[in-house]
């Protein structure tokens, strides 16, 4: 018997797991897919909102400023990467700047700090890439910029580090409430826990409509990414926002904490949960309307495309806490955007649900520091030959084009809820990340992923289950 099951291993779930870790509680969460972030926390913008587009007075206003002040603590706790880069919101119509303060004002009643509307010329002096038909800018200094799925990784670490077991390839096929708590049944057995944490994402309001009479429905919506080549990334040091107008929200332009430029997202509902899929329209309609923000889009440097997908709940704002009719039945759903950028705040206010609820002990021997794996293309030359004095696998190149060791590949699968695939390797080292999107390391990476994990090579996949990346030996086939 668990005191918390918690349902979902992405950015939501792992920072509650990790802030429940503080007490002395028995917790599991539980994850259909092969790895942490492997859903929604794996593909999206990486923006830490300052918090000013948020409706006041909801859930996703009270959250996002709050969640967004805890990025500089947790961000060295955890050793994952963030920077307070700062955003701007463009405008382009002399005829708008009174949205502007209107959405300065939202902010003010949000609490965030700093905000404060530009004019033409010092927009422009701050991001002279920045097309020159704008009149105007809102601006927000605590808008940040972190990497998702590392900030999840961590999370994870630091949770299981403390205790919390992680069951991964455990898809919840079922719930039911007994006396005592919960029977929850997946596809790798039984569970039974005093107290379930729907923290599902996508899936969210099927594992709430399994139990509760108070429907939720999430609508998946999907964005389309186009990704640039680091040598495209000081294009914009801010992240770049456009004035939503009648004629839709725009789409965003921002460096990434790695270093390259990101355009995107548009918003398209689709049927199918899975469906990750790119199309031209889509990026063609993405890299348009960035043409209002840039001066110039440098074409020849898109090195990917990719999409992501939120979980839209038509109640337009997050859904957190106990379901009414089912006692102890936690819901934590509709996590859409800003929801990067609240999960901090998020999981401190599941967290207070639990105190109240369970009355748990302190955990005295819970420790909130983890450390990440050295990055090598961050040293200088003295610190790369010490620590390849120390490990003489950090003196072999394994990705050249983010230069990544074989060391760090072997950490990251040695380390607490390692890789096990292709793509746990690259989010957790960038492995295949760079402009030839792993066209040279990924053989070496499937090779070490064999010898690591004691198994054929034609065994190991991309991102889990049927996802082989191999069918045979040559000449057997």
């Amino acid at each position: 018997m668990f005191d918390i099951v918690i349902v979902g291993a992405g950015v939501i779930g792992c920072s509650i797991a990790r802030e429940l870790s503080r007490y002395n509680l028995n917790i599991c969460v539980l994850e259909k897919d092969s790895d942490v972030a492997a859903g929604t926390s794996k593909a999206n913008s990486g923006i830490v909102h300052a918090g000013f587009d948020a409706k006041p007075n909801t859930l996703k206003g009270k959250l996002n400023a709050k969640g967004n002040a805890m990025f500089d603590m947790l961000s060295k706790e955890l050793d994952f990467p963030f920077k307070r880069n700062g955003s701007l919101v463009l405008c382009f119509d002399e005829n708008d700047v009174d949205k502007l303060e209107e959405l300065k004002v939202k902010g003010e009643n949000n609490a965030v700090p700093g905000i404060e509307i530009l004019n033409k010329e010092e927009v422009l002096k701050l991001e002279p890439s920045i097309n020159e038909n704008v009149v105007a800018a809102l601006y927000a200094p605590t808008g940040g910029i972190v990497c998702p799925y590392e900030m999840t990784i961590a999370y994870a670490e630091n949770a299981y580090s403390n205790g919390v077991e992680f069951k991964l390839n455990t898809e919840v096929k079922n719930i039911e409430k007994v006396e005592d708590g919960f029977i929850i049944e997946t596809s790798e057995g039984s569970f039974k826990s005093k107290v379930v944490i729907n923290a599902a994402g996508l899936f969210a309001d099927d594992l709430n409509n399994m139990i509760s009479k108070n429907k939720i429905n999430i609508i998946a919506r999907k964005g389309e990414y186009c990704l640039f080549d680091k040598a495209a990334g000081a294009m914009a040091t801010r992240t770049l926002f456009q004035l939503p107008t009648k004629m839709g929200k725009g789409v965003l332009v921002t460096p990434t904490v790695d270093g390259n430029l990101l355009i995107g997202p548009n918003a398209v509902d689709v049927q199918d949960r899975t469906d990750m899929g790119t199309t031209q329209d889509g990026l063609d309609g993405i890299l348009n309307k960035a043409k209002m923000t840039l001066k110039e889009i440098p074409m020849r440097q898109v090195i990917t495309s990719f999409s992501g997908l939120r979980a839209h709940s038509t109640a337009d704002d997050f859904i957190i806490g106990e379901a009414e009719d089912v006692e102890g039945f936690i819901n934590v759903a509709g996590i859409e955007s800003p929801g990067l950028s609240s999960a901090p705040a998020i999981a401190k206010m599941v967290e207070g649900i639990v105190v109240e609820k369970l009355s748990p002990a302190r955990n005295e021997k819970f420790n909130p520091i983890r450390q990440g794996i050295p990055k090598f293309r961050e040293m200088d030359n003295e610190e790369r030959r010490n620590l390849i004095n120390k490990d003489s696998s950090y003196g072999k190149m394994v990705c050249r084009c983010e230069t990544v060791t074989e060391g760090e590949i072997l950490s990251a699968i040695r380390r607490p809820l390692g890789a096990r695939d292709l793509d746990g390797v690259k989010r957790r080292t960038r492995a295949g990340m760079g402009r030839c999107q792993s066209g040279f390391c990924s053989t070496k990476i499937v090779s070490i992923l064999s010898r690591e994990l004691n198994v054929p090579e034609i065994e190991i996949t991309k991102f889990g289950g049927n996802s082989r990346l191999l069918i045979g030996r040559n000449k057997e086939i």
